[in-house]
């Protein structure tokens, strides 16, 4: 182990980028965040600008690495938001259009004709993933569709098509590629084989010459070239999706490890290949050592809900943290903005908010989003817990994790342990640990031995009080879905 070596990590989330430096202890000794916009131009239609998430990984890098210590970096990991999608021009590398990130719904009718076409169970039995808008395949048709309608350029390796890890990559020159984890969750491809599958292809109708090679999460990537003050000709040793990164910084390759990421949005993940399980996602999470599958659901709108709620009163999302009553109280709120995702797949759910009085406060309001979000993610666990084993301890991450109160809110929904991790950076601390780990820096045992510390939280609620707010949700989440509720019809 050299001892002064760094490794540099960049997570590029949703709302910002995050970038950390590592000493060769794991020790993180520099940090930076820079934002990033994203606009909504439709109802239902989420883009962010493909220059300025290039822009802000600069903004993060120059902020966080001393140009003094630039010259002791290693190696450098990136973590990235996952099913989001760039179309560029291979030549002059400018893009053809806005990023539609994994928020998107604008393919919402052709997830649909799919649907009645009877696709979906070739493409889950493919991919490992449900018809649904969020995942990469039904934007690529889309952007196709807008950009190169009859798809000559993207036949003649004009355009390059791909994920924000091979749309960072392109930025550093070379071959167009992408991580294998971040390609899975593109739609595309077989999760068993990982490879591009010819049969979604031709389903999507999206060119195998527009996509990029799929390489493993320790592959051949293209060299650091653009961003001062690291060193033209840095090494790339590891990219990882976001969510992914977060799994591998718990040391998530041990057996009964679950961790729930709460972000924009939430994943919950564990190791395995989850069978058939129709509510949730088979993906591939790393190949580091060898390729792991993961069993993963995700839920569209976890800290999306606060944040939403706070733009709606004009405050800080921090406001109503504190504001948030104590009692849950008769409100609820489905934050299905888009439809929910797992573990219901509703693309046609409709956002409710129920249970107001005149009495009803913002903290009221605020309960019941922290309640919202707490129920989502046990939704999910509940039925990762059948698929994977029994759920002892449920690992978090992520900015909302700050809240205790919410880590308090989440272990009296589910009954269970909350573990929150003392670091709110996962993801990028991941992207570190695989970076030097490839770099040769530490060892999987080393890793395993460099078990970050955690805050445990536990239920302060009997099963009697539990039960009954778990079925209050359930009825609210019957009211968002009333196409998918027998005896219920939209009115």
């Amino acid at each position: 182990m050299a001892d002064g070596s760094l490794v540099l990590a960049v997570d590029q989330g949703t709302s910002s980028t995050k970038a950390l430096l590592v000493d060769a202890g794991g020790q993180v000794v520099a940090r930076a965040v820079a934002p990033l916009s994203e606009r909504q131009p439709q109802p239902g239609w989420v883009e962010q600008d493909a220059v300025e998430l290039w822009q802000s990984v600069r903004a993060a890098v120059a902020s966080c690495v001393d140009p003094v210590l630039a010259h002791r970096i290693e190696a450098v990991g990136l973590s990235t938001q996952r099913e989001s999608l760039v179309l560029w021009d291979r030549r002059t590398g400018e893009p053809l259009g806005p990023l539609v990130s994994w928020q998107d719904q604008r393919t919402n009718g052709a997830c649909h004709e799919l649907a009645a076409a009877g696709s979906g169970p070739l493409v889950r039995a493919i991919s490992g993933m449900p018809l649904d808008p969020m995942f990469s395949a039904l934007k690529a048709g889309w952007l196709l569709d807008t950009y190169d309608p009859q798809r000559r350029r993207a036949k003649a390796g004009e355009l390059c098509l791909g994920t924000v890890d091979s749309w960072l990559l392109s930025r550093f020159g070379g071959e167009h590629v992408t991580e294998v984890g971040n390609a899975s969750r593109t739609q595309l491809l077989n999760s068993d084989t990982r490879r591009w599958d010819e049969r979604l292809l031709d389903l999507f109708a999206v060119p195998a010459a527009v996509l990029p090679r799929v390489v493993a999460s320790c592959g051949d990537f293209p060299a650091v070239r653009g961003l001062a003050p690291v060193p033209d000709g840095t090494p790339v040793r590891a990219v990882l999706g976001d969510s992914h990164a977060a799994m591998f910084a718990h040391a998530g390759w041990r057996p009964g490890v679950v961790k729930a990421t709460y972000g924009t949005g939430s994943s919950v993940m564990a190791i395995g290949d989850g069978g058939d399980s129709p509510r949730l996602c088979r993906t591939v999470a790393w190949d580091v050592t060898g390729p792991v599958l993961a069993v993963e659901g995700n839920i569209r709108a976890t800290g999306r809900t606060l944040s939403w709620l706070a733009d709606l009163f004009g405050v800080d999302v921090q406001v109503l943290l504190d504001e948030a009553a104590h009692a849950a109280g008769p409100v609820q709120i489905v934050p299905a903005f888009g439809g929910l995702g797992a573990p219901w797949w509703d693309p046609d759910a409709v956002a409710v908010l129920s249970g107001m009085t005149l009495a009803t406060r913002r903290g009221d309001l605020a309960a019941a989003a922290l309640h919202a979000i707490a129920h989502q993610i046990e939704d999910v666990v509940a039925v990762l817990e059948a698929t994977v084993g029994e759920v002892r301890l449920l690992l978090c991450d992520g900015g909302l994790t700050r809240s205790a109160r919410l880590m308090q809110t989440q272990a009296d929904v589910s009954g269970r342990r909350v573990g929150r991790s003392a670091e709110q950076d996962l993801s990028c601390l991941g992207a570190a640990d695989a970076a030097g780990l490839a770099a040769g820096l530490w060892s999987l045992p080393d890793l395993e031995r460099r078990l970050r510390p955690t805050d445990e939280y536990h239920p302060s609620t009997d099963h009697v009080a539990r039960a009954a707010e778990r079925t209050r949700w359930h009825d609210a989440v019957d009211r968002a879905r009333p196409a998918a509720v027998p005896g219920r019809r939209r009115s």
